[in-house]
């Protein structure tokens, strides 16, 4: 009995200790973000919106395993909903936003940073929710909260029946770009 729970120890210490830190979760974040709203040409709500969903997969992923798991899905059906149809395919064809996350010699690795190596130069403003959103995902007391896309953040379950929004609908498609992407109607969250 001693041995099991001893083994049991272990194993969550080792989970534990292969999750990504807030303040790491929240830095890489920001420097992912902020390279999809350069590349993809993000509005300022699709921004924060963008960064909130980076930050909630970040936290979400404990492990190696975890990393195209549910909460990646999660991720990629909240960027769906957020992106209009020609950011989310040039979205989907940059591997190194559309897979943010690797393990390598037993670390995490942002795969962003095979693209740009400079990890002190931003292209935007942090977003307005940098300093106060904690991340919803990752906080089992308070996952209950709506995805973007309607599905529950709680329950994967609920976010493999959900069907897909129509991108006509998209709630939160930019407002006209300079690089001429026209979303819809801004809806907030």
């Amino acid at each position: 009995m001693k041995k099991m729970m001893f083994m049991a120890m272990m194993m969550a210490m080792t989970i534990t200790a292969n999750a990504m830190s807030y303040s790491a979760a929240k830095n890489e974040a920001l420097f992912l973000s902020d390279k999809m709203a350069y590349e993809l040409n993000l509005s300022v709500s699709q921004y924060e919106a963008v960064y909130e969903i980076n930050l909630d997969y970040m936290m979400s992923v404990s492990g190696r395993h975890d990393v195209f798991g549910r909460a990646w899905d999660r991720r990629n059906a909240d960027l769906q909903y957020v992106l209009t149809v020609h950011q989310y395919n040039q979205y989907v064809g940059l591997s190194y936003f559309y897979r943010p996350l690797s393990w390598k010699n037993g670390r995490w690795a942002l795969n962003v940073y095979s693209h740009y190596s400079n990890k002190n130069h931003f292209y935007k403003a942090r977003p307005k929710t940098y300093a106060s959103y904690k991340g919803k995902g990752h906080d089992k007391h308070i996952n209950a909260q709506p995805s973007l896309h309607g599905s529950t953040r709680g329950n994967p379950a609920a976010l493999q029946n959900t069907p897909r929004p129509d991108k006509k609908d998209n709630r939160l498609a930019q407002q006209g770009s300079s690089r001429g992407n026209q979303g819809s109607h801004y809806r907030g969250r």
